[in-house]
């Protein structure tokens, strides 16, 4: 099948759109409304206060959308995103791009029930992203991924956060319990020296080592043939008692898998990968948590962290 034809670009400050358009050798367009006269879908990668100002145009012309992480910054706009999309019959894909990262689709044949999972994303401060809290930020890549991985939904929500550089929560830790039972440990921060994307996956009999910088992983689980009894007796070198399996998946880099499930979508050769309910209920999460995260901060710094709820 013939690959899309790539239109072109919208961006909002001339001096950048001229560069950009130079640099790649692809065409500005000078007004939102010029691109959406051009094409069929789109990719939304404006900044997160943003996104349903141009999501409503998008979406009110039937014009297929892929959209950045967070959807929205309230869930009324992400309801009012959905309902367009519905109405005027354009698809939805929410940027989880992380779904796509090669660590996470080498694991998912190995998760099942999982009990605990440990998470943590650091990362240096960089201005991109600063407009709101990391918990919109950064932390929500996980928040996803932990959903991805254990299902159900989220039963209680309980969070701590500071902001250290920005007026917005700069770093932030939530646990999650969901109605499975399962529980999960996130920690979000941009105030880190290094940077560390890694997820831990408790299962019974098993565990799941994942580092999403690297794009791999370990799986250990208990050998059927271990007596439990012995190892209470003398200390047993891991490998006698466990099995190790290195995870591996096909090559790809997540962005552009992302854009091809995107693709296939709209042709209808596969659903949407990352549904608008599904970034909608990301969203609903991560403000549960800034809003817990509020509740003990200093009352001069509540309402800083999050937009107004519309």
């Amino acid at each position: 099948m013939q690959g899309p034809d790539f239109a072109g670009f919208h961006e909002s400050r001339p001096e950048r759109a001229a560069q950009v358009a130079q640099e790649l050798g692809v065409r500005a367009f000078a007004s939102l409304n010029a691109l959406l006269d051009a094409v069929d879908a789109v990719t939304i990668v404006v900044p997160t206060p943003a996104h349903f100002a141009v999501a409503q145009q998008v979406l009110a012309r039937g014009i297929h959308a892929l959209i950045e992480k967070p959807i929205a910054t309230t869930l009324a706009e992400a309801d009012e995103m959905l309902r367009l999309a519905k109405q005027h019959g354009a698809i939805v894909q929410t940027g989880h791009v992380e779904r796509f990262n090669r660590a996470i689709r080498a694991a998912l044949p190995y998760v099942h029930t999982p009990r605990f999972i440990e998470s943590d994303r650091l990362a240096p401060f960089n201005p991109r992203g600063a407009d709101v809290a990391v918990v919109l930020d950064l932390m929500i890549h996980d928040i996803d991924l932990v959903h991805t991985l254990v299902g159900g939904t989220v039963a209680s929500v309980a969070a701590v956060g500071v902001p250290v550089l920005t007026p917005f929560v700069d770093m932030a830790n939530a646990r999650l319990a969901f109605d499975t039972g399962a529980v999960a440990n996130i920690t979000a921060s941009r105030v880190s020296r290094e940077r560390m994307r890694k997820i831990r996956i408790f299962q019974e009999r098993e565990y799941i080592s994942l580092d999403l910088a690297a794009g791999n992983g370990e799986f250990f689980r208990l050998r059927d043939d271990v007596n439990i009894a012995a190892l209470a007796t003398a200390p047993l070198a891991l490998e006698q008692f466990v099995e190790r399996i290195p995870l591996e998946a096909d090559e790809g880099e997540p962005l552009r898998l992302e854009f091809e499930s995107f693709l296939a979508a709209i042709r209808g050769e596969a659903p949407v990968a990352v549904t608008g309910e599904e970034g909608r209920e990301a969203l609903g999460v991560a403000l549960q948590i800034v809003t817990d995260i509020e509740r003990a901060l200093p009352s001069r710094s509540k309402g800083a962290h999050r937009p107004a709820r519309a």
